[in-house]
Parts: C-alpha cells; structure tokens; sequence
C-alpha cells in the first residue's frame, strides 16, 4: 500500500521468513556458529541448547544451521514437541525415515522404536556418517519426554555418541533444566546459548537492510527519534520491529508525510501492541482513526486477492512486465541514521589508482601493522619480526571477515595487468579499502566481478610451526593450538600433565569441528588459515579488519 509512496518494490517488513530479508547481526552469527560447532564435536555428544525471547530469531538461526549442516549427517527436525515418548519416537524414526517393524504386537512398542533407531546410528557411524535430532519449541517438552531424550545419548560406541541433539525455546527451557529431576540431563548440555535482542545500533542496522533489500535508497524514511522509540516499544525483538516499521510507514503514507517521526512510530504502537504507549503518546481519536484507515485497506487487499484469483494469467503477465530493480546498498541506507548518506565509490574508478607491483602493497600492509619502515624486501623484514607473507587463492568474502584482520586483495579485470588492493573493512556489504593513504568505501558486488579469491596477509607464525604436522607431533605449536580449542570450547583448564599434547585422531576431530564452525574444509590439517581463524576466534592481539558499519 505504501510501496510507492516511499520507493520501494515491496513490503520490507512482511513478517514471512523470506530469506532475501535474512539479516544476520553478530550475536546470530554467533549463535550459527556455536551450533555448528557444538554438533560437529559430536565426539561429546550430549546436548546442545539455544534459547531466546519470542520473535528474537531463533528460527533465522536455525534455518541457517540446516543450511550448513555437513555433507554426510542426517538431521531429524521435530517441530511440534507436544508429544508422548511413544510418538516422539515415532516422529524421530519417521524424520530418519527408519522402518520399524513389531517384534511382538501389532503396534510399536518403546522398545522397537528404540532398537530400530539404534541399528540405523550405528550403520550410519560404521558408513562415517552422524546424526543430528533438532527439537524446536523445546520449552514445551514433558519432563518424560525430555527423560527418554537423555536415554538417547546413551546410545553411543566405544569411541562416541552415535546421536547430538539440539534443543530450541524459550528462555523458560532454561528454567526447565534446573529441576532437580532434570539434573542429569543438564548436566549433558555440552553448549548453550541464549539470543538476546538486538541493541539499538543493531536494530537500525536491521530496518535499513529490509528496506534496502525492498528497493530504497537515500534517506532512511525514519528519522532519528523514530528509529530510537521504535528500539525502545519493540524491545529490540526482530518481529516486533517488523510489525511496528510496517504500522508506522503504512500511517506516514496516510498522512502524506514523507518521514517517519516519534508521533507517528507512537500511534502505529498503540495499534499493534496495544498497551506499549500511554495515552499521552497515542490520542484516542488517532487510535480510531488509524483503525479505520487499516480495516478500509484490509478491504482494499481481499478485494486485490479477488482478482488476482480471478484473472491470475493477467496479473502474472502484469508482474513479469515489471524489471526488477537491485536492493540498494543496506550501508548507504544505514549511515543515514546519523550523518547522512556514506559516500560510495566506483571501483572502476579506483582501479587505475591501485599498485601492479605486490611488494608496493606488501609496504602499504606493513604500515597499517605498524611495522618498521624499510626499503628492501617486506617479507625478509616481516619474517625478522617472527611474521610470514602468507597467499593463498581460494578464499570468501565471509572467510576473510571471519579472519578478521587487513591484507592485500588481487583484483584483475578482463584487460591490463592485475592490481592489489589494500583491504581495511567488511561489512556484509560494502569493502574499504586504503588508496594512498585514504581509506574508499565501495560495494561488495562491485568487488565481486574483479576478485577470484586471491588473498594475502602477515601471519604471526605459533612457535615451533612446521607445514608438514604429521600425528604423534608434539611441538609448541600443537600445545598452542591444545590450549586455544579448549579455551574456545569452553572447556576447564586442564591440569599440567607430564607429557605434552599430541596432534592425534581425537585433535583433528576437534579441528574439523572448529572448521566446520568457521566456513573452512574441514579437513582437521591445523593450516596457516586454521591457525588465523583460531587466532581470531581467541581475540588474539592484531591489527584488526573493520567489520561494523562507521
């Protein structure tokens, strides 16, 4: 209804999951990769446990995690935990699509249920495949129910647990394990975490995206006490927000106004959360007028869904005849929020300004490390330092910002010479990179058509790295990489023991689970990216890549 009102090509704040709309912040990032790396330590087994508030995105994180699951494990998911033991494990034979045959009685029994899930873990072990069972809306489970689910960890082989199961819910899910009935199960939760809401610089961050993603471009339609009160009623929950952003534009274009101010953000509030503003915030005849206004435009769309049922071939051909039209940059809506539009620029433009010569940029690096000035060789003085010059060329754009520190990009369009540029900030979607000295901010689509993943950067070698890591190693840098993964794992300290870690099976499994986590193959070599993910993962001291919005 608003769309064209305020130049866009859809509704940005549909409370349907599109995943064009999925706006990952750091802390849903963060939850992905803590149940990514929870189930790929599977050598554990036990539970994994994420919690938070309605509307915070655990399904978005979720939907993410299924995404991402490994080639070769089977996931079971139970989304309607109201069940009795008998029918969850049914549900659970029926996701794994396991056959399940009487032994005595016409019908079922636990026990067949049981057997026959267990023969299905251990011929998918014996194959090098896992399991994973995930429970959505966790917090409605029986305490029976949730007993027979610790009596399926027991399900195990000499070397591991043959099931990992994920819990989803509410935060009372976590109230829940602190019975004392429920103690033994607790105790197996090997990995929680709990989605809070987004903070305000995170919530703006979210509203420019949609809107981004939904055709708009310039000035974000809310101004800065909007946006702050939108925050403040919506809780900082995803859903709320949606709800609250599309009252809000739907009472600006009422209106006719062209922004969204704190007055407006007050009446949609009245109407979609009833009780959030007091009276003073949202007078009663606006309320009923805004009442009206919804119920006539509510008319308006049956009325719209009439027709599109009756003439659906000509509202189709209606659609395909309109082109459709690239999101704007989300950046370019966000920096609005404070001081107006961020300047973009063309990397076409740019381009001719960037070094042929790779030692000019390895110079160029060394001065953003802080390293000493030189005018020989970088890399001899980079390795006097304890540094390598590391290159690699089959990296992502998310890799590189999960490595999280500055390096060299190699760009090579389809004439002249390749160029190398210095890149200092990620966002999700935009790149800064340092030209003389200046840092230039472009789009990450542009980036896209002339870098193949070519990527360099120092690395501060472990002591005692070697490249050819073979098992039973017992170098300093194994022990290094013992402590980090334990600290990561959120593991106790260990106490001192006589002899030193070894890279051996149960190691590399640990690191597989890590690189899983990470994005990376995991292959369970503890490589110079590896280390560099674990470095960054473990906050280590290093000059760091902007990855937020300025």
């Amino acid at each position: 209804m608003y769309a064209h009102h305020f130049g866009l090509t859809q509704d940005p704040f549909s409370i349907a999951p599109d995943p064009r709309y999925l706006f990952m912040s750091e802390r849903h990032r963060e939850a992905l990769a803590h149940l990514l790396y929870g189930v790929a330590g599977g050598a554990s087994g036990g539970f994994v446990l994420l919690t938070g508030d309605i509307g915070t995105g655990k399904t978005t994180v979720c939907r993410c995690f299924l995404e991402q699951i490994p080639p070769g494990c089977h996931v079971a998911y139970i989304f309607n935990p109201k069940l009795t033991v008998t029918e969850l494990l049914q549900s659970i034979c029926d996701e794994f699509h396991i056959p399940v045959t009487p032994a005595v009685t016409h019908l079922p029994t636990v026990k067949d249920y049981i057997d026959a899930l267990n023969s299905f873990l251990l011929t998918s072990h014996a194959a090098g495949q896992s399991c994973v069972l995930i429970i959505d809306e966790a917090q409605n489970l029986s305490t029976d129910v949730l007993e027979q689910l610790r009596l399926l960890t027991n399900l195990e082989t000499n070397e591991r647990k043959l099931l990992q199961i994920v819990l989803i819910g509410q935060p009372e899910l976590r109230s829940m394990l602190t019975r004392p009935e429920l103690e033994q199960l607790a105790q197996r939760v090997i990995a929680r975490f709990h989605l809070d809401a987004l903070n305000e610089q995170e919530a703006n961050q979210y509203i420019a995206h949609r809107l981004a993603v939904a055709g708009h471009t310039g000035r974000l339609p809310f101004d800065k006490a909007a946006l702050q009160r939108i925050h403040r009623l919506a809780r900082g929950v995803p859903r709320r927000i949606n709800l609250l952003c599309g009252r809000a534009l739907l009472g600006a274009w009422s209106s006719g106004a062209s922004q969204v101010g704190k007055a407006i953000v007050n009446k949609a509030a009245s109407e979609v959360f009833e009780s959030a503003v007091n009276s003073s915030d949202a007078p009663a005849g606006g309320r009923q007028r805004f009442r009206l206004l919804a119920f006539g435009l509510l008319g308006g769309a049956l009325l719209m869904a009439l027709i599109v049922g009756v003439y659906p071939r000509r509202v189709a051909s209606l659609l395909a005849a309109v082109p459709p039209q690239p999101p704007a940059s989300s950046t370019a809506t966000r920096a609005a929020v404070t001081s107006g539009p961020l300047p973009m620029e063309e990397l076409d433009a740019l381009l001719p300004h960037l070094p042929t010569d790779l030692n000019s940029a390895w110079h160029a690096l060394a001065t953003v490390w802080k390293l000493p000035a030189t005018e020989g060789d970088p890399c001899q003085l980079a390795k006097s330092l304890q540094l390598q010059c590391y290159r690699t060329s089959n990296l992502t754009l998310p890799v590189v910002r999960q490595l999280g520190q500055p390096g060299i990009l190699t760009l090579q369009d389809s004439s002249g010479p390749a160029r190398f540029a210095l890149l200092t900030g990620l966002t999700e979607q935009t790149a800064t990179l340092l030209v003389a000295g200046r840092p230039h901010t472009i789009r990450l689509v542009t980036l896209g058509r002339l870098w193949r993943g070519e990527f360099a950067t120092y690395w501060r070698l472990p002591p005692g790295y070697s490249a050819e890591m073979r098992d039973g190693d017992t170098s300093a840098a194994i022990a290094q990489l013992d402590r980090q993964l334990s600290t990561l794992e959120g593991a106790p300290a260990a106490a001192a023991v006589a002899s030193a870690p070894t890279l051996n099976a149960a190691l590399r499994e640990r690191i597989k689970a890590f690189q899983r986590a990470r994005g990376l193959t995991p292959d369970g070599r503890p490589g110079p990216i590896t280390f560099m993910q674990i470095d960054s993962a473990s906050h280590v001291t290093q000059p760091r890549l902007q990855t937020a919005p300025q």
